[in-house]
């Protein structure tokens, strides 16, 4: 996971200015506030249920209102103390490695990733933790950065027309941005191949069920759902 330090250090940007700021990109309508469809996107791949549902890098607490409205009970960890002052009063949080997660086996009905899987640098095994603690029948649900999109060899300057230059192919971290305004310039990233962020959720033995892109026109967001055998 990215360290403690860079987001505590960031906090009080990140939920005041990052979070509350429209992002400007070419082609979406400014007047959506969910143009990249995150939010729509785990409305749609969660879906409607009751019982715990677990955010993992769940940070200031910015989806648990929307959890909560589909009938889950949010509860979340993040790494960062910094971050999860923002939280209270909107999920009941502690700090905790994602890559350790201090919950019983089989104890909760859901797990969710957003858009957290690039600042943890060991997410294969923050997925396998997520399959330890998912019941049989729980679902989880990944939205992150699409890997063959964004990344530091990914030159979005012109969304009209990404550039991919070298560097898709290998695992790697850099704070180097296209955007020097947002987050990532800020706390780095952790880039993995779409096939090796695939093979790591198959390898834990969860079932893939459904897969959704957001953002135009070239997407922004991949988004996985899948599901604990019975």
């Amino acid at each position: 996971m990215a360290s403690e330090a860079s987001y505590d250090d960031i906090a009080d940007w990140y939920e005041e200015e990052f979070l509350g700021r429209q992002q400007v990109l070419a082609g979406i309508d400014l007047d959506d506030g969910d143009p990249l469809g995150i939010d729509r996107t785990m409305r749609a791949l969660l879906g409607r249920g009751e019982g715990l549902c677990l955010e993992l890098g769940c940070g200031t607490g910015a989806n648990a209102a929307a959890v909560r409205m589909l009938g889950w009970t949010p509860v979340g960890i993040d790494l960062s103390a910094g971050m999860l002052r923002y939280s209270r009063g909107r999920l009941p949080a502690i700090q905790a490695d994602a890559e350790r997660l201090p919950v019983g086996d089989s104890s909760v009905s859901a797990v969710i990733a957003m858009m957290v899987h690039t600042d943890m640098p060991e997410y294969p095994a923050v997925l396998r933790e997520a399959a330890r603690v998912l019941r049989s029948g729980g679902v989880f649900v990944h939205i992150g950065v699409h890997p063959c999109f964004c990344g530091s060899f990914a030159d979005r300057s012109d969304p009209a027309a990404v550039l991919i230059r070298p560097g898709y192919l290998t695992r790697h971290r850099s704070t180097s941005s296209w955007n020097t305004k947002g987050l990532r310039n800020k706390v780095g990233a952790t880039h993995r191949p779409l096939s090796d962020l695939l093979q790591a959720m198959l390898d834990t033995g969860l079932v893939l069920e459904k897969f959704a892109e957001g953002g135009r026109p070239t997407p922004v967001v991949l988004a996985v759902r899948a599901r604990k055998p019975e």
